[in-house]
């Protein structure tokens, strides 16, 4: 199974994680401060900042789309629950 890596900032902790894996699932289980809501894609709380290898995550859904331009975000934010991570990311809370 291909891995790759995400970077929390806020911590200071890298993790190698399997592709596809969302930023999410991880960033509860090492203490990010990265918060979330729903997991659904609904509430935009999870918003994070990517601070590097933007490319490295999927491509944001029409449905995370929408919550992203309703949140006013940044050209390098993206939700957690959605946000799957495919190559090396470092992300930090919002």
């Amino acid at each position: 199974m291909a891995k790759a890596q995400i970077t929390f900032a806020d911590i200071n902790l890298t993790v190698t994680v399997p592709v596809g894996t969302r930023v999410i699932e991880v960033s509860e289980k090492v203490g990010s401060a990265i918060t979330y809501g729903c997991r659904e894609c609904d509430c935009g709380n999870c918003l994070m900042q990517v601070v590097e290898g933007v490319e490295n995550l999927s491509e944001p859904s029409v449905l995370e789309q929408r919550v992203l331009r309703e949140a006013m975000a940044g050209r390098n934010e993206r939700l957690a629950c959605q946000a799957q991570v495919l190559g090396a990311v470092k992300v930090k809370p919002r």
